[in-house]
């Protein structure tokens, strides 16, 4: 068994995208990219990932309602937010769907990377 973790990666921005996946992969894990909430919902798998990484604005769709359906759907995997539309509304709204850390863009790379590894321990 491998002992590398599979992140979840929803943003609609490409580059965004890619550069968090090569961050994950430096760092030892299994990035795993969406482009968008269809393509995760399509994908399946949820039990496959330690955490998903969740962008709160994914081109007209709401993270934070996606994030919701999939606890509705009995998925019990940890959430990272990330935003670069921040606002107590969003804040507020991440914190009451439940997730592990919410990250403004830019956010700095040992952010990102300490939240990822404390939603693979549970560490919340």
């Amino acid at each position: 068994m491998s002992a590398r973790k599979s992140i979840y990666v929803v943003d609609d921005d490409s580059s965004m995208r890619r550069s968090m996946e090569r961050l994950l992969r430096e760092h030892g894990f299994d990035a795993v990219p969406f482009e968008s909430a269809g393509a995760l919902l399509r994908h399946g798998h949820f039990d496959e990932a330690s955490c998903i990484v969740l962008d709160i604005n994914l081109n007209g769709e709401s993270g934070i309602v996606l994030r919701r359906r999939l606890a509705k759907a009995g998925a019990t995997v940890p959430v990272i937010y990330i935003t670069g539309n921040d606002s107590q509304a969003n804040q507020s709204a991440a914190i009451a769907s439940g997730c592990v850390a919410y990250l403004t863009k830019p956010f700095a790379a040992d952010a990102f990377i300490e939240s990822v590894e404390r939603a693979c321990t549970g560490v919340v």
